[in-house]
């Protein structure tokens, strides 16, 4: 199973000094964190797209681009592309040249997103909520596999057989789907034969059905299912022991769900992450071995080929993310490749962590004390 990590990039407020990270400072974060990630053998990033002030990444591709100058082999992805609030011509162009930049490690994973802020922003409708999407994902395919295109828009301009280049470095540009909980999104993304992103709001025992109808709509329309890849990602967070990991995590995971959520909830309690930190819930927040088994349990449930941990949540200062991020690269991603029979090595040599002197974070940690959100 590969591994890799993705940010939404939120600035939330520390909750005890009210201040959040700049922009600028976050940004930089995320580039540092990348590095990490390359440096210890992960082999994909992803990065959310939001337009709101509690967010650093609107422009996801510029951030992408200058990581790819400073790893090797990590992919390169967003996560999710809001594809329904975009030009698919502007980001197919977009994502051919970080493909180039590279060396042929770009993708993307699109999805209509739960947030909504977008579609006024660049003058979409809320009611083409779907009709956009549909479109536009159709649009960016005949992109990818056409040199030069004839299309004839509704929703989207119409292409008078003109030529789209640069051309990716790879064949073609692999492109996912990326699901929240609505099956027709399953049935859409398993009919047109494109690989699928689950975001598991809660365990991976609801989308057992969602995934079965994923893989019989990609059958019906002719595809190999079998062949076809299923991903999924969540809320993460690792330490050595698991009541060190919800006692440092849960004040950040409750500033996140407090300030940075579509809809943030006025309180977020203890039990409640609990509940979700539990066998069965979707939060993989606990011990190594804790998270191994988390991790089984989905693999066996859903047959994924990829698993993609949302880190660094509501201000979790960079050293305990980077502390997180290793333990996942030297103890999670090995144990669980052993299990189910494909050993990945990792990378020996420097410690993710002896890159985290490189940064200089602000003073910012909160005292320590199943469903998030993701692509519909």
């Amino acid at each position: 199973m590969d591994f890799g990590i993705f940010t939404f990039g939120e600035l939330s407020r520390n909750l005890r000094t009210g201040k959040a990270l700049s922009p600028q400072q976050r940004l930089k974060e995320i580039i540092e964190l990348a590095k990490l990630a390359d440096q210890a053998g992960l082999g994909f990033l992803g990065l959310g797209e939001h337009h709101r002030r509690d967010f650093a990444l609107s422009a996801p591709e510029i951030v992408l681009a200058a990581i790819a100058r400073e790893t090797t082999t990590l992919r390169l992805s967003t996560a999710v592309t809001v594809l329904s609030t975009q030009d698919p011509v502007r980001l197919f162009e977009q994502f051919a040249t970080l493909d180039l930049i590279s060396d042929g490690r770009a993708e993307i994973i699109a999805g209509r997103g739960a947030f909504i802020e977008s579609y006024p922003l660049f003058g979409h409708e809320l009611e083409d909520y779907d009709a956009l999407f549909e479109e536009k994902l159709q649009l960016l395919l005949e992109l990818r596999d056409n040199a030069a295109v004839t299309w004839q828009g509704t929703l989207t301009q119409s292409i008078p057989g003109m030529d789209i280049a640069p051309r990716p470095v790879q064949g073609r540009l692999p492109v996912w789907v990326g699901v929240g909980g609505t099956p027709a999104s399953f049935a859409r993304a398993g009919r047109l034969g494109l690989p699928l992103f689950v975001a598991l709001l809660s365990g991976p025992a609801r989308f057992r059905r969602l995934v079965e109808l994923y893989r019989q709509s990609a059958a019906d329309a002719g595809h190999d299912a079998g062949a076809l890849q299923v991903g999924a990602g969540g809320h993460f967070y690792v330490a050595p022991t698991s009541q060190q990991a919800r006692d440092t995590f849960y004040p950040y995971y409750r500033a996140y769900f407090e300030q940075n959520m579509p809809r943030p909830v006025d309180h977020f309690p203890r039990s409640t992450f609990d509940d979700w930190a539990e066998p069965g819930g979707g939060l993989l927040v606990g011990s190594p071995q804790q998270v191994i088994e988390k991790l089984l349990e989905i693999q066996n449930t859903l047959g994924t080929s990829r698993y993609m941990a949302q880190i660094g949540l509501g201000g979790l200062p960079f050293t305990e993310t980077a502390r997180s991020i290793e333990l996942l690269a030297t103890e999670i991603m090995p144990a669980v490749n052993r299990e189910i029979g494909t050993v990945q090595p990792v990378r020996s040599g420097t410690s993710v962590l002896d890159g985290e002197r490189n940064l200089q974070e602000p003073a910012r940690g909160v005292p320590a004390a199943r469903g998030p959100e993701m692509p519909a």
